[in-house]
């Protein structure tokens, strides 16, 4: 009997969780449950994590969680349970099935069989903001190489036990070349340890177009965290419906586990809610707590009630659907058909002997790093570069000159184009006149030479070089 952590969650939550858990009963899971309350309730009574700390003890000594779906409340400062669950407990793979019901489940692209993998714990969602500027605010994009190595390695395993033979690699290195860059140099680094497993990379904006249009030419698919939140329900959708689709969050200790749409408040407590997609999380929780045979019980079950056109109003089409049916009515169907098999959909068989290689992250030798500049993020309010260049040459030193001027990314000083429109943060590059190696006694001397002409620096970041290579981005147009 294995003690998992629940949560009913907001909205529909409690309505599908109840159906998920009466489902789990029937077909025999060996499961106990100790129950918490997370999201709204618990935000609005001036938590603004969303859960109380003897909650988040329950989650960690049971190290498994099965969550209904939740609501934030909009502004107030409140953050994202679901991100902060996922980073504090080092949730870094997130994994998102996404499979076409063709032809009992109305869909464009009827061979479609896609596991998304996104990266969980950094990239944009380390949520962190400044307003920096009357008109600019910036969020930071942290990309690490142990987070790169262990997502991928993740992937790579997956589809080495789940009989899967493709992974890909979506980024954006043609324009991140740094954070993106990274990601893609690890990507290939791993994947020549599988040669049993064809490997490839798309941009991923042409990516994401290709799995709108031909999502049969994918397997699994690995990304970071912001591209695998929007594709993963772009393909979901594209299967018939987000609500049919669940997910597993997985790290070296804990798992959480849930469906991928909202609380949909909207249509709480009409028995409506179609609770596939926490199902489908539910069943994920059972393959990774070692309960195959009845994981397998459930999607036959659930497969065969789809066949069977039972099904609620999100999917139910007249040409296809015979029967519509509420929320609870739907899992007294799949309830009714345990121990039944699909028969036109692939049945599910899964992998008696799941044994995923996933070493922990060994720290690398350190690098050998050189200072060769700095930028200097200036607030001012002109509009003409030439004149805030021409400013800044007076706080140069003898050794430390100004290189360029961006706004924005692009190079507006010096052969900057009349054309750019320029708003008030200004990237200010300072370098040694000879490309050597400076202090950082050389940069507070600068700065302070910017105080005195009363220049508003508002942020500084270090120019370095790793082992000889440059190890930051030139300008738009440099």
């Amino acid at each position: 009997m294995k003690k998992i952590t629940i949560s009913r969650g907001d909205g529909i939550g409690p309505e599908i969780m109840d159906a998920t858990l009466e489902i789990l009963k029937a077909a025999g899971a060996q499961l106990e449950y100790d129950e918490i309350e997370v999201g709204e309730k618990v935000y609005l009574s001036g938590n603004t994590s969303g859960i109380a700390s003897e909650s988040w003890e329950k989650i960690r000594n049971n190290k498994i969680f099965l969550k209904a779906p939740i609501t934030t409340p909009s502004g107030g400062g409140y953050k994202s349970l679901n991100v902060s669950t996922r980073k504090t407990l080092g949730l870094y793979a997130n994994v998102r099935p996404c499979m076409s019901l063709h032809p009992f489940v109305k869909t464009k692209h009827p061979v479609m069989d896609i596991v998304i993998i996104r990266e969980n714990e950094e990239d944009l969602y380390a949520g962190i903001e400044h307003q920096q500027t009357d008109e600019v605010v910036q969020c930071l994009k942290l990309i690490s190489r142990p987070g790169c190595e262990k997502i991928i390695r993740y992937a790579f395993e997956y589809a080495k036990n789940y009989g899967r033979k493709k992974v890909t690699c979506f980024s954006k290195d043609n324009i991140m070349k740094q954070t993106d860059g990274l990601f893609h140099e690890v990507f290939n680094e791993i994947a020549a340890q599988y040669p049993d497993i064809e490997n490839d990379h798309w941009i991923v904006d042409i990516g994401a177009a290709k799995v709108a249009d031909t999502p049969e030419d994918f397997d699994v698919i690995v990304m970071q965290n912001l591209y695998g939140d929007i594709i993963s329900d772009i393909a979901a959708q594209i299967t018939g419906s987000v609500g049919l689709a669940g997910s597993c969050n997985i790290g070296e200790e804990h798992a959480m586990f849930e469906a991928i749409h909202g609380s949909a408040p909207t249509i709480a407590g009409q028995n409506i809610a179609n609770p596939s997609a926490l199902i489908q999380g539910a069943i994920l929780m059972l393959s990774h707590i070692g309960q195959n045979e009845v994981g397998d019980k459930i999607q036959n079950a659930w497969l065969k009630t789809i066949e069977e056109g039972i099904h609620t109003v999100d999917i139910f089409d007249e040409e296809i659907s015979t029967k519509k049916v509420g929320t609870k009515e739907f899992a007294q169907a799949v309830i009714a058909n345990l121990g039944q098999l699909p028969a036109k959909m692939a049945v599910r068989n899964s992998p008696t002997n799941i044994n995923l290689d996933l070493p922990k992250y060994t720290r690398k030798p350190r690098k050998n790093k050189e200072l060769i500049g700095v930028d200097l993020f200036v607030h001012w309010d002109g509009m003409d570069p030439n004149d805030i260049g021409g400013q800044l040459h007076h706080i140069e030193s003898d050794t430390i000159k100004l290189d360029m001027v961006t706004n924005r990314g692009i190079k507006v000083y010096p052969n900057g184009f009349k054309e750019t429109f320029c708003t008030d943060h200004w990237r200010c590059r300072f370098k040694n006149t000879e490309d050597k190696v400076i202090t950082k006694q050389e940069i507070i001397e600068l700065l302070s030479n910017a105080e005195g002409k009363s220049i508003d620096v508002i942020k500084t970041e270090n120019l370095y070089k790793f082992d000889g290579v440059r190890s930051y981005s030139l300008g738009q147009g440099q």
